[in-house]
């Protein structure tokens, strides 16, 4: 049995985009939203089964990957987060890079020698790396337009995959892998596919405009932290959100906080453009993840959120 295990998000799909247009294989689809990240605790795996796991974090995969890796199960496992110790075992080729300016999209085109470019460049601008998508798509030849149409792609992707639950989605995460599977360029997924991707322009469009009237609730020079409301849009937008705003104002970290539910906040963190650095750190200290310049914490009390303001003026100060 092969298994594809990978985040919701626009470099999780454009990473196995790129891969099963390279080595076509049926295979069992474990995803989720873009912060369930422990999705290796839901496979389900034999002896001789093959798994590749695609932009989800080691360190939090651990436990369940030790164990597939020790019934037999071979796993390939490319990322970009942060990993701890990367276990060494006959079964495991790990192709991981925690550099802040790669994404697990960007790391498949150089080990797939550039094939499917064109989603790499739609992933990396979905994971807003967009000074690596642009250096990535230099040997496309492409115009402003089509590079912009990427852009608009990889962010809308990306977009879909940020809620507290898939009923929060527009499209569950597997439900769009397979839209966009087959589709050997975006641009004909664009064209073939106009009305998915109108649907999630549109819903894209409508909820940036939302975010936009929330004012940050403390700003300083150094960081910014924006609460948005308790509405299905402010789950979806987060991410995007943070990820505007981060570009906006390049020397400035960003948090982004959302109710979850399980009674506190989700918090999407952004470190400034022009220093990318500490976002993991920073979430880890709150049981979160993520990498140097994008992290988040799934889960932090109310009571606690002055502890992380503190903690992030610290941080970035």
């Amino acid at each position: 049995m092969n298994i594809d295990v990978f985040n919701g998000d626009a470099d999780g799909i454009c990473a196995l985009l790129q891969l099963r247009l390279a080595f076509p294989k049926e295979s069992v689809l474990v995803t989720g939203v873009k912060r369930d990240i422990g999705l290796l605790s839901r496979v389900c795996a034999e002896a001789g089964d093959q798994a590749v796991v695609l932009d989800i974090s080691l360190d939090k995969n651990r436990v369940p990957l030790c164990e597939l890796l020790n019934k037999g199960v071979s796993i390939f496992y490319m990322d970009h987060h942060y990993s701890g110790e990367i276990p060494v075992h006959q079964g495991l080729t790990p192709l991981i890079s925690t550099d802040a300016n790669v994404c697990t999209s960007l790391l498949m085109n150089i080990y797939l020698k550039q094939r499917f470019a064109e989603w790499a460049v739609t992933g990396a601008f979905g994971d807003n790396l967009d000074a690596s998508a642009r250096e990535a798509a230099k040997l496309l030849n492409l115009t402003a337009q089509e590079l912009l149409k990427l852009q608009q792609l990889g962010i809308a992707i990306n977009y879909n995959a940020y809620g507290a639950s898939i009923d929060d989605l527009y499209f569950a995460p597997d439900e769009l892998y397979r839209q966009l599977e087959g589709f050997i360029s975006p641009f004909d997924f664009i064209r073939d596919k106009a009305e998915i991707c109108q649907q999630l322009f549109n819903g894209y469009n409508e909820d940036m405009s939302l975010a936009a009237q929330v004012d940050a609730e403390y700003q300083t020079d150094s960081i910014s932290v924006v609460i948005l409301p308790d509405e299905k849009w402010a789950r979806r937008v987060s991410g995007v959100w943070g990820n505007q705003l981060a570009n906006q104002y390049p020397n400035r970290a960003h948090a982004i906080v959302s109710n979850n539910q399980r009674g506190g906040y989700q918090i999407s963190v952004r470190a400034p453009i022009n220093n990318k650095v500490g976002a993991d750190v920073l979430c880890a200290l709150f049981s979160g993840g993520g990498r140097k310049a994008a992290a988040g914490i799934n889960h932090i009390p109310y009571q606690q959120l002055t502890n992380f303001v503190a903690a992030f003026q610290s941080q970035y100060q």
